[in-house]
């Protein structure tokens, strides 16, 4: 069954997700693979890629052991919704130095 890979990923992340109804899979081989590519509503996107990534982590090794399975190599792409902002890296603002740090320069 040449499609394995897109129906396990289908019905997995549909388990997943509070909107089924809106998970959409597309499926491409080039010399590559196979890539998956999936489209699911914004509001179920913290669902797919967990915290700190580990859900998608989790998904794309099952896909990796279904692609393997079947003599392939699978890669997922997760589409990022419409009108959605990854949010940019937080980095720790630097603090003004106070006179007691200004002194130990010194």
């Amino acid at each position: 069954m040449a499609d394995a890979d897109k129906q396990f990923l289908e019905a997995m992340v549909k388990f997943l997700v509070d909107k089924p109804d809106k998970v959409k899979v597309d499926r491409s081989v080039d010399e590559m693979g196979v890539l998956l590519t999936l489209d699911v509503d914004p509001e179920d996107m913290g669902q797919i890629i967990g915290r700190s990534g580990n859900t998608a982590r989790a998904i794309r090794t099952l896909l990796r052991v279904v692609g393997a399975k079947n003599s392939a190599r699978v890669n997922l792409k997760i589409n990022q919704p419409e009108g959605t902002e990854r949010p940019a890296p937080k980095h720790r603002e630097e603090a003004p130095a106070t006179d007691e740090v200004e002194d130990l320069k010194l």
